[in-house]
């Protein structure tokens, strides 16, 4: 049983994001301090490009104060969510926004003590059964029971928070049984979808600004990187084996994989020639650029948008993250489930959340004419494991060092997950959503990435 709870606390977000915006007087008539940056301004939800407002308007049906106020209401969100999520431990079940423009925030927990508190950090309150942990284990069973060729007749596997459920997507019934009883877990425990849609590795034409590999095969830049002087590009590692050469869209020598790993994961990256410049943009619709300014994970529920050169640029919304999917090539794990649409050719290409970057495109199922399921593998575990700096519009650092020569003291460049604590100036902070650091989103000068303990 799912118990709902909601009161004043849970005005619209973009009430709540005004006031944030809002400077005032003291009682003695001398100017307040000025005020923190919002989570809007932080994250450049506040100055959305006309290129992102269209696309909005035209795959999710809103209007143009809709979009924008979707895209402000989102990330004042994140923050809120994160310091709910922080204080609510173990019995935390999950956070998503909901409506046209996300004006509601919902938190679940698996204690109703917990409401009252949920409600006064401004987000309706959902009692449920059981805690993400658990769900997250459950999951992880029916992973451990879906691997290699078992696994692609039940291909999908992901924690609906939404629903508090873990779902099995099946191209049968008798498929998905046969792993239940594999993985020992019993049939209410999971929801069950059988669905003929079998997502495949989108890698046989390009997506967004093209890229060939060893003059073969073709796939999509993601986002550009650097580690240090070495400017490259993210994308899928499903493109290319470490040491294959690449081309640009023009077919000049471009670079070489340094990296790579498919399946379970999806990622890559590029080093590039001194002729090619990484830049911090995207390829939105009609070949106009849209700026990247960071790498803070959206929410579920949230709006996020994808370019891809066959299928152009398409939005949808955030389903589940953490999702498990077998291709016919192996399984991937830990990847985000989204509505955005893609064909074959879109592959390596770039999501992005607002001006926020998430992920490249791993594969899916469906086209973007009767619609479909995407599948992404984040950028922040991708920037991790390579050691790569995203390139941003406001510019950051791109060698990792501790604050202060502290251990566990914060420093640009590095990835941190929501709840992560550090020493910043003496002084301890908490991680409200999961991001890559930047020299400008110092912890005491960004409260929408960071809680002062």
């Amino acid at each position: 049983m799912v118990h709902r709870y909601a009161g004043a606390g849970c005005a619209a977000l973009t009430v709540l994001g005004t006031l944030a915006l809002t400077g005032s007087a003291t009682a003695g008539g001398d100017p307040a301090p000025a005020a923190a940056p919002s989570a809007a301004q932080t994250l450049g939800a506040d100055k959305p490009s006309t290129t992102l407002l269209r696309a909005l308007q035209r795959d999710l049906g809103l209007t143009g104060s809709q979009a924008k106020a979707r895209l402000v209401n989102e990330a004042e969100a994140g923050p809120r969510a994160g310091r709910l999520q922080n204080s609510l431990g173990t019995h935390f079940a999950g956070a998503w926004v909901k409506g046209p423009t996300s004006a509601d925030l919902t938190v679940a927990t698996t204690d109703a003590a917990d409401v009252a508190a949920i409600k006064a950090g401004g987000a309706e309150a959902v009692v449920v059964k059981r805690g993400l942990a658990e769900l997250n284990a459950l999951k992880a069973k029916l992973d451990r029971a879906t691997t290699g060729a078992k696994g692609v007749d039940t291909p999908v596997r992901y924690v609906d928070v939404r629903a508090n459920q873990v779902v099995l997507q099946a191209t049968s019934q008798a498929a998905a049984d046969a792993v239940l009883k594999a993985a020992g877990v019993e049939r209410g425990l999971v929801e069950v979808k059988v669905s003929p849609d079998r997502p495949r590795a989108l890698h046989d034409v390009r997506g967004g600004d093209a890229y060939y590999i060893d003059e073969q095969a073709r796939c999509s830049v993601g986002f550009s990187v650097t580690k240090g002087e070495q400017q490259g590009f993210a994308s899928a590692g499903h493109c290319g084996k470490q040491g294959a050469k690449t081309t640009g869209f023009n077919k000049v020598a471009q670079g070489t994989f340094q990296a790579s790993v498919f399946p379970k994961n999806d990622m890559s990256w590029v080093a590039v020639t001194s002729d090619w410049t990484a830049t911090a943009t995207v390829k939105g619709e009609g070949d106009k650029n849209v700026e990247i300014a960071g790498s803070v994970q959206a929410l579920v529920g949230g709006a996020i948008c994808r370019s891809g050169s066959t299928s152009g640029w398409h939005c949808g919304t955030v389903e589940e993250h953490g999702t498990s999917v077998t291709y016919s090539q192996g399984t991937v794990e830990n990847v985000t489930r989204t509505t955005v649409c893609a064909e074959p050719g879109d592959s390596g290409g770039s999501y992005l959340s607002g001006t926020q970057a998430q992920g490249v495109t791993s594969g899916g199922s469906g086209d973007c004419k009767s619609g479909g399921t995407t599948f992404y593998q984040p950028i922040n575990p991708l920037l991790s494991e390579y050691g790569l700096t995203l390139k941003t519009s406001t510019g950051q650092s791109g060698t990792p060092t501790a604050q202060d020569g502290q251990q566990g003291g914060w420093s640009a460049g590095r990835i941190y997950d929501t709840g992560t604590r550090v020493k910043f100036d003496g002084v301890t902070y908490q991680c409200l959503q999961g991001h890559q650091a930047q020299g400008a989103w110092q912890p005491a000068l960004t409260p929408a990435l960071w809680q002062r303990l």
